[in-house]
């Protein structure tokens, strides 16, 4: 895959599985609390100002999001989780959509599961992980905001995360900063390599 990214689309928005796309492209799945970063984090590793929506508002994303990137791989963006402020019956819907996806979709290869630095993982963090490996699914554990936290600190917090999570041996924490740059190449490298996706 050549870098920088040049071609970057959201192929559909989809709320039923006769709406996936059939690409027959690995695809890693983007899982975080609502507003933990999603959107940012996908628009910086894309080089993309504002391909997945920004928002303030919490729950902004209530479909998948798939994105082609480069004809290689698909990015895509489920539903943040743990935002309150919607009704049970919406918040069901978005349970069972994403549990039907992560479970039964076989070109699934990796999920990244998005977390605040900042901040130990969340109960609903470390249920989302656990689901995520009962479903024998690897995942990459990216540390968001990650120019927030201080030198001093940095390390206590990535301890927080791997025992909070109780990560598996062969899962990573990698602290991001969509800000700085923090962290991209070790992001895309360890997506690639676990692909086999050769880095132009």
């Amino acid at each position: 895959m050549k870098f920088p990214i040049q071609n970057a689309d959201i192929i559909i928005s989809a709320v039923r599985e006769e709406q996936y796309p059939d690409l027959r492209l690995p695809e890693i799945a983007i899982a975080g609390r609502s507003n933990v970063g999603k959107s940012s984090l996908i628009n910086s590793l894309l080089n993309r100002k504002s391909l997945a929506r920004t928002s303030r508002k919490p729950g902004r994303t209530v479909t998948i999001n798939f994105y082609n990137i480069e004809d290689e791989l698909v990015f895509v963006d489920v539903p943040g989780y743990g935002y309150a402020k919607v009704s049970k019956a919406e918040l069901e819907k978005w349970s069972e959509m994403m549990e039907h996806y992560f479970s039964t979709r076989e070109i699934l290869e990796k999920v990244i599961l998005i977390v605040d630095l900042r901040h130990k993982p969340t109960g609903q963090d470390v249920q989302m992980y656990d689901y995520l490996k009962h479903l024998g699914l690897p995942v990459l554990v990216i540390a968001t905001k990650a120019d927030k936290v201080k030198p001093g600190v940095r390390n206590r917090h990535l301890n927080d995360v791997y025992n909070t999570l109780n990560l598996v041996q062969g899962d990573l924490v990698i602290p991001y900063s969509s800000i700085t740059g923090e962290g991209k190449k070790e992001v895309w490298n360890a997506l690639l390599n676990d692909l086999g996706i050769d880095r132009e």
